[in-house]
């Protein structure tokens, strides 16, 4: 296509023996135009971020390699393009969001650093120049502080705060094509509404082509011109976003539509009797300002501001905000993962701040945690399976038995008996997440903290695990206390419902309450800010199909 900014034919990309399937794409035809967006879906492990890197030829050959076809990037074959040439075209003409932004930036460095140092290879800006740009790209992607960030490293901000330095870093140079790799995966929906916004107005000002890789219909219904929807490495359809969004032909596009979590919350249920098992009460945290003479100083940071809750048996409480509100830093120091400045934390009223090494140890096989980043939790030195029974087997399990549990576990979070003899690099994002699920299940706790435990997953796995963790909850009278961004899945999952905002809880209430008639002005904004919030998935009659 003359237009065609990216064009793939026949593109074929085979897997190591021993996969699941020969090959994790087989004859892909897809094109982008300029000036277009085109989003990518699929279920995990569909082939849609491998068929990303084989574009920007970051394939792990030879285990995983391009065996068919050709992929064009402004009418050139990047086949025949040296090595040389191909990085001058990566992060200039071409970019890529990657999914997992605590993978893909260098941890030993600055944000400021490497953002500089894609400004450096493809400009001759000067030093002042590029700091000045760089601070221009972190405020355009609405992160808060954005001095104080540029000087951090990047365990020193919140997920989100990540993967909008990765957009900032993918943007800086408003290549003709970019690449975006499930690029809102882990942004609250304001956060995302501005993102969508910037990647809209980068294709209109520049002409540039998008090649949007996504699971969520939400997003699809915001942004998309085009839709293409692959199945196991399998293209089954593809068409207009109004076509596949509203009239979708194949069963399985139909399949992964229905799975999409309605906006209206469920009904709600009698409330828990008896005393909480979970109790905050009164929690600070201040982060103090770091720095030294190289990387300059970050102000002080207030996460969290008086904060208290309570959590019954059998309750799900979910808490809701903004990137940096504060929500992953309560769930770390419920479970003493991070020392509060001052405040109580009870477990079925045993208090985890006060509490001697032994008694800590006992307590923590009462509460669990699901980590944000699979990629960050899971050791990547150990095989799954080892992964699942290593706490069991520290608090007394004998280690036949463990394992055998561990097997179980696999299974009811969708994921073959292979798997346990594999190693989490091997996995795609979102069975990491799957893993690391089973993981936290694996110690029967009372207490169950997710911190965006669903966000890296596909809507059809995303609803299979939302119906695992609530019949977990409704079967054990298991506590759930869950940090989410996706107020769709707040809206299913949770009985009660807290608002954070700046480090502070700013409305908490049932969750049909929050959403019908929300009181706070900021619950306002996140409400109407939901990606695709004025679509309406359409209802099929053969969804078993």
């Amino acid at each position: 296509m003359s237009d065609a900014v990216l064009d793939i034919s026949g593109l074929r990309i085979a897997l190591p023996p021993g996969s699941d399937r020969a090959y994790a794409i087989e004859g892909l035809d897809l094109s982008v135009r300029a000036g277009e967006i085109v989003c990518l879906v699929g279920e995990s492990g569909s082939g849609k971020s491998l068929a990303a890197s084989a574009v920007m030829r970051l394939l792990p050959a030879p285990q995983v390699r391009m065996t068919d076809g050709t992929i064009r990037f402004e009418g050139q074959d990047l086949s025949a393009v040296s090595e040389r040439d191909m990085r001058r075209l990566r992060g200039d003409r071409m970019s890529m969001i990657f999914q997992e932004p605590m993978s893909a930036l260098n941890p030993q460095k600055t944000v400021g650093w490497q953002i500089d140092e894609v400004l450096k290879l493809h400009t001759s800006k000067s030093r002042r120049e590029r700091r000045a740009h760089a601070l221009d790209m972190l405020e355009s992607v609405h992160i808060p502080e954005p001095t104080s960030a540029l000087n951090a490293y990047p365990h020193q901000i919140s997920g989100g705060q990540r993967q909008r330095v990765m957009i900032a870093m993918a943007l800086a140079l408003s290549p003709r094509l970019v690449i975006a790799d499930e690029p809102t995966t882990a942004l609250d929906v304001t956060t995302q509404l501005q993102i969508l916004k910037l990647i809209r107005e980068l294709q209109e000002s520049q002409g540039s082509g998008i090649l949007f890789i996504t699971h969520d219909f939400g997003v699809v219904a915001e942004i998309a011109d085009r839709v293409a929807v692959l199945r196991q490495g399998e293209l089954v359809e593809q068409g207009t976003a109004s076509d596949i969004l509203n009239r979708p032909q194949h069963a399985y596009t139909r399949t992964l539509i229905a799975a999409v979590p309605a906006l209206q919350p469920a009904p709600a249920k009698t409330a828990p009797q008896g005393p909480p098992i979970l109790s905050a009460r009164g929690l600070n945290k201040t982060f103090a300002a770091r720095g030294g003479f190289l990387t300059g100083r970050r102000q002080a940071v207030v996460a969290v501001r008086d904060v208290s809750f309570a959590l019954c048996r059998g309750e799900t409480l979910g808490i809701v905000g903004e990137s940096g509100s504060g929500k992953t830093t309560v769930s770390r120091l419920v479970t003493r993962l991070q020392k509060s400045d001052s405040g109580a934390v009870e477990v079925d009223g045993k208090d985890m701040l006060a509490a001697d090494r032994r008694t800590l140890k006992a307590l923590r096989s009462d509460i669990q945690m699901v980590f944000q980043d699979p990629m960050a939790s899971l050791n990547p030195r150990k095989r799954v399976l080892d992964l699942i029974a290593q706490g069991p087997i520290v608090h007394g399990t004998s280690p036949d038995a463990a394992r055998d549990r561990a097997r179980e576990l696999l299974s009811l979070v969708e994921l073959t008996p292979a798997a346990a003899d594999r190693f989490p690099h091997e996995f795609s994002g979102g069975q990491r997440q799957r893993i690391g699920i089973a993981r936290a299940l694996a110690m029967e706790p009372k207490i169950i903290v997710a911190d965006e435990p669903v966000s890296a997953l596909d809507v059809s796995v995303q609803a299979q695990v939302l119906r695992l963790l609530a019949d977990l909850r409704d079967r054990l009278s298991l506590a759930l206390l869950f940090v989410t961004h996706d107020l769709r899945v707040a809206a299913q999952l949770c009985d009660r419902v807290a608002v954070m905002e700046k480090g502070e809880i700013v409305e908490t209430g049932p969750t049909a309450e929050i959403f019908t008639a929300p009181r706070h002005a900021y619950t306002q904004k996140l409400l109407s800010s939901i990606p695709g919030r004025d679509w309406t998935p359409p209802t099929f009659r053969d969804d078993a199909a």
